[in-house]
């Protein structure tokens, strides 16, 4: 008789093992299932901010230029994300986590606010999605924070068709369940257990955490529905909310969230989810691409003029020169400091104050010179100057640009005929030369805001400006602005930060709340061109709302090159509380070298400061940008200086991010103005520099000719 062999059983993975494996498929299913995937899928948002499921990351990534703003709630947890996308590749969110039932601080101070959490996030596209190979991205969540909410992940990503999904791994605390132990642990013994990953004073970078401790897998799948508004989202999560912080563990049922995105348009989406199986959470996300945005229609600004008839043309000499000053002025937005001809070209030198790109103004400025000059005049330049420094020469060719003008040759074309050069002392016939405007001025209204801080968790200001300007020569003028706190709610601001090094910048309440008319700047100043490619700029006065005194700035940049390198030194002294002419005694020397450099890459200019600061510390500054073709920049920065964490206290080092947008592409008329928006988690005085009015690589910056390049087609608006 057959002796029965007995059945064996099968072996049963841990259920974590289950999804991860499930979700491993997906990523690598067969490919022809990729061919039928449909293009333009835009991420949508986390509740941690960034493209994500729920609780969880993706590995893909925003079109540059993106940013979004997405508040979520699932209780006990409210956040408030702010999303950029500065390159293709590099997504960075600033993040408020609202704990709603753990108090700020002590209520004497506080009240009943709750506790705000501040973190910044980073994560970085190790490699696109191809035909057999997934998107993959590492990220940090709280790179720089107090470590409340601190993680490390990895994660591919992939399509099929309407769905894409995601597996990933998590460290920190996106993986405290802990699944496995850290795959990581071959390498060194250090990486199998993490080391508590509260900072002391926070915003230090705990790298000894990172990737560090037990680890555990995520992911899921997001459905693109035959209804384009909706997507569904199902994800597996990492975190078994076993270890929260604060003590604030919660009950998780289940690790899958399951909900759903309505896109309300372009610019609007709704979200609703069941998570931890017992939980509901409810978001809205704010989105819109910077650097795709179009400027409206400028129905506020003078249309071109229409072309005049031959016989109103004229010789050089015999052109009211008076009158086309105005309509350059008025038309061309061009401040006309003088008017000279050199055989077949004519010269217009002067400011623009009206439009922000530079091919713009220039068109319309050989509009205006065609309606009054007969063909003697054969070239058209433009010699732009900012606050009295000649920057750089615009030339075209004047029957190109009327060919272009009337559609008879390509913009492509039209390339070859339009020149930048190094303005130098030429032989030229002055032809007109008005006389100086001596005076300017004008209102604003302005808003200020401090976020996360104990007394409350937004303080405010609207306060009304006017600032005027009287030059005694083009070089030399005097600039002052007064300012009318009009409302507020500052008298909640009560917190002193403690400080362990001179008080340069925490003494910002008593400066914000002393006094409702201040005087935030009174000086003056002077410019210099010292040499061919060389720039100098003194001054003096109540430089800024906390600091008066003197300083001077030289820069050196080559024309046609992409790097710059400048160095400026200041003696300041404290001002009074209430910004008058009254002076503190504290008063220190500070300054600094700064290297200026376009990488070339993705439009990311680095700038390098070195020198010593306000409270006397010696350090560093590194500060990256991407401008976009459109004017929007993004930008980041950090100080790391000879003072220590404890010493700096809260925030462990000054750091920052910021956009700037032009308003021309928000209002219905030109401007050359920009709205500057800088997220300033703390203000402390390590690492503080003088706030100047004026930076001679700022005012040179038409040296840089992408702006104009980039938007040459404007020259026939």
């Amino acid at each position: 008789m057959k002796k029965k062999m007995p059945r064996r059983r099968a072996p049963v993975l841990p259920a974590p093992c289950r999804h991860a494996c499930l979700l491993a498929g997906l990523l690598i299913a067969a490919p022809s299932l990729a061919d039928t995937t449909p293009t333009g899928y835009a991420p949508t948002q986390s509740d941690w901010g960034g493209a994500g499921l729920w609780q969880t990351p993706t590995a893909r990534m925003a079109d540059p230029g993106e940013v979004a703003f997405t508040a979520s709630h699932a209780s006990p947890y409210t956040r408030y994300n702010f999303t950029l996308q500065p390159l293709p590749w590099l997504e960075g969110i600033l993040r408020y986590s609202d704990i709603g039932n753990r108090p700020y601080g002590p209520e004497s101070l506080s009240g009943n606010q709750s506790l705000k959490d501040k973190s910044i996030d980073a994560k970085v596209r190790i490699w696109r999605e191809s035909h057999w190979l997934p998107s993959v991205a590492v990220g940090i969540r709280d790179l720089g924070g107090t470590g409340l909410f601190a993680g490390e992940y990895v994660v591919a990503s992939k399509r099929f068709g309407p769905v894409d999904a995601s597996l990933g791994l998590a460290w920190g605390y996106m993986g405290s369940r802990g699944d496995i132990a850290n795959p990581f642990g071959f390498i060194s013994d250090k990486f199998k257990v993490r080391p508590n990953s509260h900072a002391s004073t926070g915003g230090e970078f705990n790298s000894h955490n990172y990737f560090r401790g037990r680890a555990a897998f995520f992911g899921g799948i997001s459905y693109q529905t035959p209804w384009d508004p909706l997507v569904i989202k199902l994800e597996y999560e990492g975190n078994d909310y076993k270890h929260e912080p604060q003590n604030n563990n919660q009950h998780q049922r289940t690790p899958l969230n399951i909900g759903a995105v309505f896109r309300l348009n372009r610019a609007v989406d709704f979200s609703a989810a069941l998570e931890r199986g017992n939980t509901a959470m409810f978001s809205i996300t704010l989105h819109t691409n910077l650097a795709e945005h179009a400027a409206p229609a400028k129905v506020l600004d003078p249309p071109p003029p229409p072309p005049a008839p031959v016989a109103a043309h004229r010789a050089p000499e015999q052109v009211d020169w008076d009158k086309v000053s105005r309509e350059l002025h008025d038309n061309a937005g061009l401040r006309v400091s003088k008017i000279a001809r050199r055989g077949r070209e004519l010269v217009v030198t002067g400011e623009q104050t009206k439009y922000f790109y530079g091919a713009k103004a220039t068109g319309r400025t050989a509009r205006v010179l065609d309606n009054y000059l007969d063909p003697s005049i054969g070239w058209y330049t433009v010699e732009s100057t900012r606050e009295g420094l000649s920057i750089v020469d615009t030339s075209v060719h004047r029957e190109r640009f009327d060919a272009l003008a009337d559609h008879r040759i390509t913009l492509d074309q039209f390339r070859l005929s339009v020149e930048q050069d190094e303005p130098l002392p030429q032989h030229e016939q002055v032809l007109y030369q008005p006389p100086l405007k001596r005076f300017d001025g004008g209102a604003s209204i302005t808003y200020g805001q401090s976020l996360g801080g104990p007394d409350a968790f937004i303080l405010y200001q609207i306060a009304a400006n006017y600032e005027a300007n009287f030059r005694f020569t083009p070089n030399l003028w005097w600039s002052g602005v007064v300012s009318a706190n009009l409302i507020n709610n500052y008298d909640k601001f009560k917190y002193d930060a403690p400080s362990n090094l001179p008080r340069v910048r925490t003494y910002i309440r008593e400066y914000l709340t002393s006094s409702r008319v201040t005087l935030p700047v009174f000086q003056l100043t002077g410019t210099k061109r010292l040499g061919e490619d060389w720039y100098g700029m003194a001054y003096a006065g109540l430089l800024e709302s906390m600091y008066g005194g003197a300083g001077g700035e030289v820069l050196y940049r080559p024309f046609g090159e992409r790097w710059a390198i400048g160095a400026d030194v200041n003696w300041v002294k404290q001002r009074g509380f209430d910004q008058d002419f009254s002076f503190r005694r504290y008063h220190v020397v500070t300054g600094h070298v700064t290297a200026y450099v376009d990488t070339g890459l993705d439009d990311v200019t680095l700038a390098v400061s070195a020198g010593r600061y306000l409270a006397g510390d010696w350090g560093a500054t590194i500060n990256v940008s991407r401008e976009f073709r459109n004017g929007v920049r993004m930008g980041a920065y950090a100080t790391f200086t000879n003072v220590s964490a404890k010493r700096f206290g809260e925030g462990s080092f000054d750091k920052g991010v910021y956009i700037s947008i032009p308003f021309d592409l928000m209002l219905p008329r030109s401007t050359v103005n920009r709205a500057n928006i800088l997220w300033q988690p703390l203000i402390r005085d390590g690492g503080a520099a003088l706030s100047r009015r004026y930076s001679l690589y700022t005012l040179t910056s038409d040296r840089d000719s992408d702006n104009f390049n980039d938007n040459l087609q404007m020259i026939t608006e």
